[in-house]
């Protein structure tokens, strides 16, 4: 089915329900699998983010759900392999790219808070330029697909295929989230997926150029994010 379809809209209730009995019954299945399932139950209501690390996610869901959307959050502080990564995605995939963006530029931000904010409230950076332009951007969907994996990282340990995000009232589907990074390398080369050249050069795990270091050999692949902050997470996820 088309990701275009419209589909009756679920209630917070049986939203919650559906998280809970498809994170069972899908533990277990293929990750096109999950992704033509949240296709068939929502329709256009369901999206895939993007980080642009890599491709494969969106890659993945161009291929279960022809014309999905993919979501990406524009913080302006990317890098910009990571810009040209979004860019080389919208124009290969048969994917619809939706570049969400904070309600502040970087400059009106700097202007309010002071410069460099990322280095003195991060979490509040986090927030203002990437929770806020996502609960926003995805108040029109009931689902939305993440790259989150269990092996990225303690915090991300017991990640649900589909679970349930409270904090946005949506079902969320993490469709690789029992891959291992041998799993997604295996997908890059037998499909010859896009990924940020970044990823080439020392960097286990792509965000914003202030927050983001190369990983030292040993480090889990996010111990480059926040390095030294005491911070793992931007708040997107939990």
């Amino acid at each position: 089915m088309s990701s275009g379809e419209t589909r009756r809209r679920h209630t917070p209730g049986e939203l919650r329900e559906l998280a809970r009995t498809a994170g069972r019954r899908l533990e277990d299945a293929p990750a096109l699998d999950i992704l033509r399932w949240a296709a068939d139950t929502f329709g256009s209501r369901f999206c895939v983010t993007s980080s642009m690390e890599d491709a494969v996610v969106a890659h993945l869901a161009s291929r279960a759900v022809p014309g999905v959307d993919v979501v990406f959050l524009d913080t302006g502080y990317h890098f910009p392999e990571t810009i040209g990564t979004r860019d080389a995605v919208a124009a290969v995939l048969d994917v619809r790219l939706i570049t969400l963006t904070p309600r502040q530029t970087v400059a009106e931000q700097d202007a309010e808070y002071g410069a460099a904010l990322y280095e003195r409230d991060p979490d509040l950076c986090c927030a203002l330029r990437k929770v806020e332009p996502l609960s926003r951007g995805l108040v029109g969907y009931d689902a939305w697909a993440t790259g989150l994996r269990r092996d990225e990282s303690p915090t991300r340990a017991d990640t649900p295929v589909v679970g349930w995000d409270p904090k946005r009232g949506k079902v969320k589907i993490a469709p690789i989230a029992r891959w291992s990074q041998q799993d997604v390398d295996g997908y890059v080369l037998e499909h010859g997926v896009l990924t940020n050249p970044l990823l080439g050069d020392g960097y286990a795990s792509v965000g914003c150029a202030p927050c983001t270091r190369r990983v030292r050999e040993g480090e889990d692949a996010r111990a480059g994010r926040w390095a030294g902050r005491g911070k793992t997470e931007c708040g997107l996820h939990g």
